[in-house]
């Protein structure tokens, strides 16, 4: 049987991709005190590497497939490790914001070639399986990574923020070599193929679902650290602290939606927007300096942001089974967008009613989303045809 032992290193390298993504986030203040610039600037060190992505994702990831997988995730870890040494210097804004682009560019590749590599690891019955595993580290770089790297600049510096990522990719490279057998990436569909499924109206209402819903999280989610420290008063320990108990949620929230979802996928579906809108709801009316309440706050944000993840993936891929792996190049670029809407959008209402406004847009996002995903049910149902759900089984 063939070795698993690279699915670890596939989820650390997903786990370091995230932390660069999304890492900034905990560590925006000391950005904007740095390099002397505004939040909603700051901001689109997350909005334009998500455009970046959302742009180039599906070209780049069929683009790669011809390339042999081992080198191109390898290659792809030692340049999201390069970066990140070189952003901890970046001598102004702009650098900075120009190696971001950069490893965004080979965020969609690592992805969706990582996804494909573990499921190699398994038979082709566990598959499902062996992508789970490796979600975990997307799931931890998305919920921990913010935290993790507000606590390294809190403790140790601003630079060894950025140096922690390129520890964690340079690790993850190192393993993938070691233990990743050479797989030329053989036997997929044509490209005809594959982009036939853009053909279908029910499956692009959910990318609009997936993609509004990642506007919502991502309009409050990209200042979440200046929304602490403005309405709280929190320092940046207490800030990492929070949104590490966030983490914590996201963690708890992800295993609750897998389970709900198994047991009711257009319930989960709807209900994922309203408990977004019920979290903002209550960061907007309750979030203060005592730590009690913002831990009980921060769980329950970081459950209904977290579950976003698993809930928009499967709802998306209920209408591509037989197309997966352009699939989640889609949705790696949609939900990018999403986060690029959202984070400016954030951005502008904070401009014009202060901090607050972040709530206010990831509101309005979640009441589309719902509304998006009450429309493709009222025009297609709420599940997939049996053909295409035939298709998924056998997969």
């Amino acid at each position: 049987m063939t070795s698993r032992r690279p699915v670890f290193f596939i989820a650390l390298g997903l786990f370091g991709l995230y932390c660069i993504e999304f890492g900034v986030v905990g560590i925006l203040p000391l950005i904007i005190e740095r390099f002397h610039v505004t939040a909603a600037r700051a901001g689109l060190l997350v909005g334009l590497f998500a455009l970046v992505v959302a742009v180039a994702g599906p070209a780049l990831v069929l683009l790669a497939s011809r390339f042999d997988r081992k080198r191109v995730l390898a290659a792809a870890l030692l340049l999201f490790a390069a970066v990140s040494a070189l952003s901890a210097y970046a001598p102004s804004f702009g650098a900075l914001m120009a190696l971001r682009v950069l490893a965004a560019l080979f965020h969609p590749v690592y992805f969706s070639l990582a996804m494909v590599a573990a499921a190699s690891m398994y038979p082709p019955q566990q598959a499902t399986r062996a992508s789970a595993h490796a979600f975990i580290g997307t799931s931890m770089g998305m919920v921990l990574g913010i935290p993790l790297t507000t606590w390294v600049a809190a403790r140790f510096g601003y630079e060894m923020s950025f140096l922690f990522c390129a520890g964690v990719n340079l690790a993850a490279a190192a393993g993938l070599i070691a233990s990743l057998p050479p797989t030329p990436a053989g036997g997929r569909l044509s490209y005809v193929k594959q982009l036939s499924i853009l053909r279908r109206p029910p499956l692009w209402l959910n990318i609009a679902a997936a993609t509004v819903v990642f506007a919502a999280m991502f309009s409050v989610y990209a200042y979440a650290a200046e929304y602490l420290r403005q309405r709280t008063g929190m320092d940046g320990g207490g800030i990492g602290l929070t949104l590490a108990i966030f983490g914590l949620g996201g963690v708890l929230g992800n295993l609750l939606a897998g389970r709900l979802l198994g047991k009711g996928l257009l319930a989960t579906v709807l209900l994922h927007p309203l408990a977004l809108a019920g979290a903002y709801a209550v960061l907007y009316f309750c979030a203060t300096p005592a730590l009690t309440t913002m831990a009980v706050i921060a769980l329950f944000w970081g459950a209904a942001h977290t579950s976003g993840l698993i809930v928009t993936q499967v709802w998306l891929s209920t209408e591509a089974p037989d197309a997966p792996e352009f699939a989640t190049g889609l949705y790696i670029a949609f939900i990018n967008l999403g986060v690029t809407i959202g984070s400016l959008a954030g951005g502008w209402f904070i401009e014009r009613f202060g901090i607050q406004g972040s709530i206010v847009s990831g509101l309005l996002f979640a009441a589309l989303a719902l509304a998006l995903v009450a429309l493709k049910v009222l025009l297609y149902g709420g599940a997939p045809p049996l053909a295409r759900r035939a298709v998924a089984a056998r997969g």
